[in-house]
């Protein structure tokens, strides 16, 4: 019997005989192990469980716990979802049906059908019974004329076109109960590894996303191994309707959008100006105490500016169209990023090893073209503000560079608590270099150091192949709030190749010229997001030192007002902003309104207070925690805004 060693993650080598699979080697390690594996990587390929392995390998098993797993238990369900619908609509046809961030959809041709959301319950009671077949996902290796004589007997041009582009040898076929369809995997062993199913929406989508062709119907939903997660993800959606970022941020009146202004740019109303404000003043103290300079540059630049940035060549078509002007062959763009103008300001001026580490600082507006389609809230718009900034600095400033940006970044996190993170780094795509501008050289340098950095500071990291920026690998920091969903925020990238387009240079202690080092990095991301996060994370609860209003003064009658003005009077004079509400209304309908409002402390003034120069103290969700001096509420507020700043 001809035997394979299997490397497992521990460092141990098993040795089984040929032919044998990932599941059959969990359950000879554990039973429970087994019943838990979803799809296992080969020599870092994935790989179905129930796959024979016939040669020597580097063998992980993959479950619910890793993202791998996932994507292969919703990929396996979007299968599924694709048969219960063929069951209900036969006749449908089927373009794409991946795996996405949290669960899967399928895009679909439904001919004279229509599926709306109504249409959802019976499709999840059609996949429940599917499921319950235990029908084996069973992969069968295809040449291409066989899958092309499949597909035109189905009369499918869209799997057709899929074949356009596969090689022979590499085209597979994969079945579950009697839908087949064309895929390279991996699958689940069968449809009973699916417990819990929740179709979550129903949206339109242009085949190979170019609105001139048809228009299909893409089915969102979302899968678990267990139905109890199914329950918790239910829950956690309740949650972020509630939270949701667009509804609380009318609700306290923090921003707007206007059809006369334009889809995807906000009107901030004067108390999310105030968040904002705040946000950059934080971030302005910090930057000062670690030397960054302040710079301002246009919302506009000249065409040729993004050219040589290489940012025409690679996001020309995401960008507004170009400004043209009265004098011939004069086309300016809207600005996409700042970082082409910062090179500008440092080739400004002959620049000397002694003035490097150069860092510049700007709140920028960038100005992207979003899809209509992929515009959401604060979260995805088309004007949003960016807290940039660029570090020029030598070779061997780079690591120490990138630490000193990382401790920044660590502090935003502390401040806003958020505890549960991951430092993603973010590097080239291995199979596909040419997506990227700079030499082999610089990459792996900077890749290097990148790294390198991430572990001095202890950090939990995970390396993403192919989501470098096309100019530089780069830290991205992977955030989960309140409720556990995952947002990208804050991110450092280190980039040899701008200084080089852009011809920067120092003069080192040689004497001779050579070229900086470009560091980029936004803590928060844009202001735009990060508050989107912010009103989600705390749903709405702000903490005291960035709310727009700090204290509300409520009189419990109109007698009291002259009192309630004085105190208003002392709280503005020390810079706590304070609204006052002298209404002649019951003090119970004041109260909840600066509730709903979530003003973090409420000052109610009565004849108690008045006669003893005192307030009585409210706090937002807490309730009456006692009577003070204004004096002493004045303090207690100072030190809680000192604490956080």
């Amino acid at each position: 019997m001809e035997i394979i060693n299997v490397s497992l993650p521990d460092g141990s080598v098993k040795q089984y005989p040929v032919g044998h699979t990932a599941l059959q080697i969990a359950e000879s390690i554990s039973h429970s192990l087994a019943k838990r594996v979803l799809s296992a990587l080969v020599d870092n390929e994935i790989w179905d469980a129930t796959r024979p392995i016939s040669k020597d390998c580097k063998l992980k098993l993959l479950t619910w716990e890793d993202d791998e797993g996932k994507a292969t238990l919703w990929h396996s369900s979007a299968h599924l979802m694709a048969e219960a619908i063929e069951h209900l609509y036969p006749g449908v046809r089927f373009w794409v049906g991946p795996p996405v961030e949290n669960g899967f959809y399928y895009d679909i041709d439904t001919g004279e059908e229509k599926i709306t959301l109504n249409d959802l319950e019976v499709i999840e009671k059609k996949m429940m019974e599917l499921v319950k077949q235990n029908h084996p996902y069973i992969r069968k290796e295809v040449s291409k004329k066989e899958a092309i004589e499949y597909f035109k007997d189905k009369k499918d041009p869209y799997k057709l076109d899929l074949l356009e582009k596969l090689n022979d040898g590499d085209i597979t076929f994969y079945t579950q109960g009697s839908f087949t369809d064309l895929c390279r995997g991996p699958h689940v062993p069968d449809t009973g590894y699916i417990k819990g199913i929740k179709l979550l929406t129903v949206a339109g989508a242009y085949w190979k996303g170019d609105e001139k062709n048809k228009m299909l119907t893409r089915i969102y939903g979302i899968s678990f191994p267990k139905e109890n997660e199914l329950k918790e993800f239910l829950h956690q959606l309740e949650e972020a309707k509630r939270r949701d970022h667009r509804k609380i941020g009318k609700d306290l009146a923090f921003f707007t959008f206007s059809e006369n202004v334009g889809m995807g740019l906000a009107l901030w109303l004067p108390r999310g100006t105030v968040v904002r404000y705040e946000l950059e003043q934080f971030l302005r103290k910090i930057q000062n105490k670690n030397a960054y300079q302040p710079v301002v540059t246009p919302h506009i630049a000249q065409k040729q500016l993004y050219v040589i940035s290489g940012h025409y060549e690679k996001y020309g078509k995401d960008s507004f169209q170009p400004i043209r002007t009265p004098q011939e062959d004069e086309e300016f763009f809207l600005k996409p990023m700042n970082c082409p103008h910062h090179c500008e300001i440092y080739r400004s001026l002959p620049r000397s090893y002694k003035d490097l580490p150069l860092r510049l600082a700007e709140f920028g507006t960038v100005y992207r073209y979003e899809q209509h389609g992929e515009l959401h809230g604060l979260t995805r718009v088309r004007g949003f503000t960016q807290d940039d900034a660029h570090i020029f600095c030598t070779n061997e400033q780079v690591k120490g560079e990138f630490k000193k940006v990382i401790d920044i970044v660590l502090k935003v996190f502390e401040v806003f608590g958020f505890k549960d993170y991951v430092a993603q780094v973010s590097l080239r795509d291995m199979e596909n270099k040419q997506k990227y501008i700079g030499k082999e050289e610089a990459w792996e340098k900077a890749e290097q150091s990148i790294i390198e950095a991430a572990q001095e500071k202890g950090l939990k990291t995970k390396i993403e192949y192919g989501e470098a920026a096309f100019y530089g690998p780069k830290l991205d920091f992977m955030v989960k709030d309140a409720i556990g969903r995952k947002w990208q925020l804050g991110t450092i990238q280190v980039d040899y190749n701008l200084p080089e387009r852009f011809e920067l240079e120092y003069t080192g202690a040689d004497n001779q010229k050579h070229r900086p080092v470009m560091i980029h990095r936004a803590p928060f991301g844009s202001l735009e997001r990060f508050i989107a996060l912010l009103l989600e994370h705390t749903g709405g609860n702000l903490p005291v030192w960035i709310s727009p209003q700090q204290v509300a003064v409520l009189a419990i009658s109109e007698k009291f007002n002259l009192y309630a003005e004085k105190v208003v009077h002392l709280l503005s004079e020390n810079n706590i902003r304070v609204l006052s509400d002298d209404r002649n209304e019951k003090i119970g309908k004041k109260i909840r309104e600066s509730e709903l409002m979530k003003i973090p402390f409420m000052l109610v003034i009565g004849e108690k207070e008045k006669e003893n120069n005192l307030v009585s103290v409210r706090q937002h969700k807490v309730g009456d925690v006692g009577s003070m001096s204004v004096e002493e509420f004045i303090q207690h507020i100072k030190n809680i805004v000192e604490n956080y700043q």
